[in-house]
């Protein structure tokens, strides 16, 4: 009789769906979990049952890094503001449409950084992000990014995270050191250590109670405070309404060799760890039951850059820093990002490059706060570490391996030395366990072979003893052999005289050796 094929039952789906590598959570706990991609329908339920101030908020919450980094490559002259904002406010739209979740568009802060200090044009600029965004986008569709997902162990992946907290730590703190004043001269009203203290004593009482969209009032209140700086210095009349558009970029050849050379090379390892393996850990620790796929994040990046950079945007790309910041101020949903992207694009394209008289006046105090508090949540996923919370010996290794890779990111200010620190760390971990365990299966068999010798095992040796010669090397090695094989088909129930003849075998290989 020919049998039907029957389809996998919910439980069994369930229970496949809940099997991750990297974290332990089950999608059954979820309350509201991720509704697939074509499911607009849920989709749509689930965004108007967010729909709240949070959302808004949390939207805001990876603006600590854009504004500065933004600011600085369009004073320079290395990036155009209305392109940078356009695009940035478009993938914005289209990442949360097509993954569902607050899957930030953050600037690629190894690139923005070597720019700066070396002055980029906006070719060279176009040449690194292009670059980097071909090889990633190569490592995506190709499936070689597998590799690093088989074989990267869990702690590596926390260690990575908790070494870009404590970096993006450092950051926020250096923009809240720009004004470092609480009195004299040098003090700026709307920007000192005042402010800053306030907005941090701000999150902390509110640090419980998420329903607070504390990110929008500080935003609004940075607003507030640039928009009086603008006027004080009579600088409105730079700013220039109108329909402002995006223009070509085209790099060549010296500059995307200097480029890709300069600053693309050191991003190569930051994309790749960060804003792929490292994002997608944590958004699974975010979202339990959510499973993004890698190479469709690094597709995204490819396709980001690929298109963006030759229309004159700084390169973009996402980043597990972005995405604790926002979901730390209150995103769940996509509704974060669409409207992050239409307030970028709108502004963008209304006021372009002449929003610049507006934007340096943001207080870096607020911007410091926002980022130092987004980086906490980064750095809180790695409390789970390992996966042996109740073998201390392993948790101790994992906890080394851990720190090894998050204090060479850190000192080194490297995200591929960091990981190369930790691969290494916990390959010497794991070597040492495979020695011992080597060692301990070797003792058990040299053990089990003597002691549970049954009754083929004496029909030998009566054999050999019945000759009258003691039992050759051959002999013997056969006999454990036999033994091995004897031992584990015997049933619970023969046990006590499958023991007496052991006992009978063994005194019989003492009296002949």
């Amino acid at each position: 009789m020919q049998s039907r094929l029957r389809l996998p039952s919910r439980r069994q789906i369930i229970d496949f769906i809940k099997e991750d590598k990297w974290t332990k959570t089950q999608a059954v706990d979820v309350p509201n979990p991720v509704p697939p991609f074509w499911d607009l329908k849920a989709r749509g339920r689930r965004m108007r049952e967010h729909l709240s101030l949070r959302e808004f908020s949390g939207s805001l919450g990876d603006i600590g890094t854009l504004v500065p980094i933004l600011i600085s490559l369009t004073v320079q002259g290395s990036a155009s503001l209305t392109s940078s904002l356009f695009f940035g406010g478009l993938w914005n739209i289209l990442t949360g449409f097509f993954y569902g979740i607050p899957m930030c568009v953050q600037p690629m802060k190894s690139i923005a950084a070597i720019a700066l200090t070396n002055k980029f044009t906006p070719g060279e600029l176009a040449g690194a992000g292009l670059g980097v965004s071909a090889i990633v986008f190569f490592l995506g569709v190709s499936r070689l990014l597998w590799l690093i997902t088989r074989f990267v162990p869990l702690p590596v992946v926390k260690g990575l995270q908790l070494g870009t907290c404590f970096q993006l730590c450092k950051k926020g703190v250096d923009l809240v050191k720009t004004h470092p004043a609480f009195w004299g001269d040098s003090i700026i009203w709307s920007d000192n250590l005042w402010w800053a203290c306030s907005a941090f004593l701000l999150v902390l009482f509110v640090y419980e109670r998420r329903r607070v969209p504390v990110a929008l009032l500080i935003f609004i209140l940075g607003v507030v405070f640039a928009l009086a700086q603008t006027g004080v210095h009579h600088q409105f009349d730079q700013v220039h309404p109108g329909a402002h558009f995006v223009h070509t970029v085209v790099p060549t050849a010296k500059e995307f060799r200097t480029g890709f050379l300069s600053a693309g090379l050191g991003q190569l390892p930051l994309t790749l760890l960060n804003s792929v393996v490292a994002l997608a850990a944590l958004a699974r620790e975010l979202f339990p039951g959510y499973d993004p796929s890698m190479t469709h994040i690094t597709v995204s990046i490819g396709v980001m850059n690929l298109v963006g950079c030759f229309l004159g945007s700084m390169p973009f790309c996402h980043g597990s820093g972005g995405l604790a910041g926002q979901y730390f101020f209150g995103a769940r949903t996509e509704l974060s990002l669409y409207f992050l992207g239409a307030i970028k694009i709108i502004i963008g394209v209304v006021f372009g490059e002449s929003l610049l008289a507006v934007l340096k006046w943001f207080p870096s105090s607020f911007l410091g706060v926002m980022l130092f508090m987004a980086s906490i949540e980064l750095g809180l996923v790695a409390r789970n570490f390992t996966h042996y919370e109740h073998d201390e010996k392993r948790r101790r290794q994992d906890f080394v391996v851990l720190l090894a890779t998050a204090a060479a990111l850190v000192g080194f200010s490297h995200d591929g030395l960091g990981f190369l620190t930790g691969m290494v760390t916990g390959l010497v971990f794991w070597f040492h366990r495979f020695i011992k365990a080597g060692g301990e299966v070797g003792e058990a068999g040299a053990h089990h072979s003597l002691s549970p010798a049954l009754s083929s095992e004496s029909v030998l040796l009566n054999d050999s003893t019945k000759a009258g010669a003691k039992p050759t090397t051959t002999t013997m090695a056969t006999l454990d052999i036999v033994a091995d094989h004897s031992y584990s088909s015997v049933s619970e129930s023969d046990s006590h005289s499958a023991q007496a003849r052991a006992q009978k075998a063994q005194a019989a290989m003492e009296n002949c050796c």
